[in-house]
């Protein structure tokens, strides 16, 4: 099975533009994810995907391999698959270009799935983690997920899902965290496919797979990643870049 890690990276973003070229610890945040990729020897080959001219150089300058995209996308998904679809591969990991502080024992658990998969009952794998504070099961910028009892994803939605009517019945909420492991096929299914109704109400691209009936295994995992969003995120990651540097 050939294995590949695919960082989709825009240049733009509303909250935070150009924050992948922003330093960190002596290399830019797209840099030190690229590198962190590649250092988890899980992949046989790691690529950037990105709509900007200078991500793109940044990242050959740097000795890794970028691919630009030709289209316009909406989704990290449309992305990578425009990317990937002339390419000789089985298994396409999404990694985010905005968490440079990869967590290889949860890749490592996606990856695993799919060698245990041999009925090839999966299309697609996530990650998920526990949560129990009430602030973050209401906060609607954390998505939430349902699964059934082999931890298939039922539904994904920014609504607390599911609605606490009865209480003290042993639900546990989880949090879905964006990293992905697809097949391809189910990857070049999803850029065909048009959206509908479920993803562009709650702006969820996850739901365009649930709709068109592809099968969502969910991994459990306790990492919490640190994600750039903001020039605050951005100093915690300084802070803890340094901390790492100075235990080494």
């Amino acid at each position: 099975m050939k294995i590949i890690a695919v960082i989709p990276a825009r240049y733009a973003s509303t909250r935070f533009p150009a924050k992948l070229m922003q330093d960190l610890g002596g290399k830019t945040v797209i840099t030190r994810t690229y590198l962190a990729a590649k250092e988890t020897k899980l992949f046989d080959d790691v690529f950037v995907v990105t709509d900007s001219e200078i991500i793109f150089d940044e990242i050959i300058s740097n000795g890794g391999k970028a691919i630009m995209s030709i289209k316009n996308h909406e989704s990290g998904s449309d992305r990578i698959a425009e990317a990937i679809q002339n390419l000789e591969v089985d298994l396409v990991v999404n990694v985010q270009g905005d968490e440079p502080f990869i967590d290889s024992e949860s890749l490592k658990k996606l990856v695993e799935t799919f060698s245990s998969d041999v009925d090839c009952q999966i299309d697609l794998a996530s990650l998920m983690r526990e949560i129990s504070d009430q602030v973050e099961i209401n906060n609607p910028n954390n998505v939430k997920v349902v699964v059934d009892q082999n931890n298939f994803a039922l539904y994904f939605s920014r609504s607390v899902i599911p609605y606490p009517r009865e209480q003290n019945v042993g639900v546990r909420y989880f949090q879905h965290i964006g990293i992905y492991a697809f097949r391809k096929k189910a990857l070049l299914d999803f850029y065909s496919l048009p959206m509908k109704s479920l993803e562009a109400s709650e702006k969820l691209e996850q739901l365009r797979y649930l709709e068109f009936g592809k099968r969502i295994k969910m991994v459990e995992t306790m990492h919490i990643g640190i994600g750039i969003d903001t020039l605050e995120d951005l100093e915690k990651a300084r802070t803890f870049c340094d901390s790492i540097s100075k235990n080494s």
